[in-house]
């Protein structure tokens, strides 16, 4: 079966070609690179128009999509005069939900992240730097796309949290603070326990695409990197770091700390980019599973020195953490086989839950449902939000029953998203409904959903 596919992507600022014959100008990045010149001119000039057009119509509610047979193409100004365009290939008997324009939204979000704004870039560089770190970021990040692999997790983009007891948490936020105090470096932290967030000191849509960066980029790297591409043996217990009393490393910073010479890479990111503009080194450190990340001042550059001390303070007792925070999490895990399919999205708060999925990461999306299932939920979202704004306020469910005689209900109620799969063919509407009523009610009795 074809599948959904990027066929090209392209960023462009009409003001910087105004003339005839300076059109190719207004190209600051477009993938892929070996298309003709031309052809490259005239897709950005066919999007200029559509864009121009549209514009006469709904001034305030920019192009958002257009559609044709074979292709879809996604509209995104991420600032004034910048636009993103995406195309992608559609297979003609699939339905599209909302999926590509969340893919390109958080393209700019992701940039912004290690990038800062396109605006910023132009006043301290010139339109050459920025066309470079177009490239340089873009030319990476595409390959990283699974556009055929896509569902409703990755509209929702959110952010899964490890629930603890109070006193660990308390524990963890002692520990946090105790940092943060102790080097006045360190402006924001956070901390997570394998792929799920436990704090962080970040405002919320900066977390939400750091969080992503860490969990399908960063993290997989490092293990594959620290495995060097063999699997690791079941059952065998961790071992200190050579010379150290604890389990602690940089993922990003020195490689090893008896070597002074290697700071290793620390990648440069930027939070609160509409406020104040802060520009930060991203150090993430690992004992066991817990990781902590701490964004450090980039006024000035880590030195080897506070590695050291960032690695004698935190090495101990974030191994002492990994080691608790492992035991409680063997023991919910063990507890906490789900008895039916589920998938629930908090918009106030980005926390997701899911039961559907067994392995979802950066290459694969393993799940217990079967595609056309996960498909049907994708449409159910996207008819939550199909006509804009207004109707993306509103509450609403949707119960529907396959042609496999399963059941699929999603339910949208205060900022919240609650998508169920039963399998109970010989039941009916009503009985439905009310073993969804009794589902919400045990699993999420603290939630309140409208009926």
């Amino acid at each position: 079966m074809p599948s959904t596919k990027l066929e090209n992507f392209f960023i462009y600022n009409s003001n910087f070609g105004p003339r005839e014959g300076e059109e190719h100008k207004k190209i600051l990045f477009y993938h892929p690179p070996d298309v003709l010149l031309d052809n490259k001119i005239k897709q950005m000039g066919l999007c200029e128009a559509i864009v121009t057009f549209t514009h006469t119509f709904s001034p305030d509610h920019p192009c958002e999509a257009l559609h044709t047979q074979k292709t879809r193409q996604l509209f995104y100004q991420p600032e004034k005069d910048f636009w993103m365009i995406m195309t992608v290939t559609i297979p003609c008997n699939e339905k599209t939900g909302k999926d590509g324009q969340t893919y390109i939204e958080y393209h700019d979000e992701d940039v912004q992240l290690f990038m800062g704004t396109f605006t910023r870039i132009l006043e301290r560089f010139n339109v050459e730097v920025l066309k470079q770190r177009l490239e340089h970021f873009f030319i990476r990040y595409l390959g990283t796309l699974r556009l055929a692999t896509s569902d409703i997790l990755d509209v929702f983009n959110g952010i899964h949290f490890l629930p603890l007891d109070k006193n660990m948490y308390l524990r963890i936020q002692c520990f946090i603070n105790l940092t943060e105090a102790t080097f006045s470096q360190v402006k924001y932290t956070a901390f997570l326990y394998n792929d799920q967030l436990v704090w962080s000191g970040l405002e919320q849509d900066d977390m939400r695409i750091l969080y992503k960066y860490l969990t399908t980029s960063l993290f997989p790297s490092a293990l594959e990197s620290e495995l060097g591409g063999k699997e690791s043996p079941k059952g065998a217990a961790p071992t200190p770091i050579s010379g150290s009393a604890h389990y602690g490393r940089y993922i990003t910073g020195p490689p090893d700390m008896k070597d002074p010479t290697n700071l290793g890479k620390v990648p440069r990111i930027y939070v609160n980019t509409e406020t104040s503009y802060e520009e930060l080194y991203l150090i993430v450190y690992r004992a066991l599973s817990a990781t902590i990340c701490l964004m450090v001042d980039a006024s000035v550059a880590p030195s080897f020195d506070l590695y050291q001390k960032l690695d004698s303070f935190i090495g101990p007792q974030l191994s002492s953490l990994g080691s608790d925070i492992s035991e409680q999490y063997a023991k919910k895990a063990s507890s906490s086989d789900p008895v039916f399919k589920y998938i629930y999205f908090n918009h106030m708060n980005l926390a997701t839950k899911s039961t559907v999925h067994t392995k979802k990461s950066a290459t694969t999306s393993l799940t217990n449902i079967s595609p056309d299932i996960m498909r049907i939920l994708g449409d159910i979202n996207a008819d939550f939000y199909r006509h804009g704004a207004s109707r993306a306020e509103e509450d609403g469910e949707t119960i529907m029953k396959t042609m496999s005689d399963c059941w699929v209900v999603g339910k949208k109620s205060d900022q919240r998203e609650f998508y169920v799969v039963l399998n109970q063919k010989n039941a009916n509407l009503i009985e439905i409904n009310e073993e969804v009523k009794k589902l919400c009610a045990t699993n999420f009795n603290n939630i309140f959903f409208l009926d």
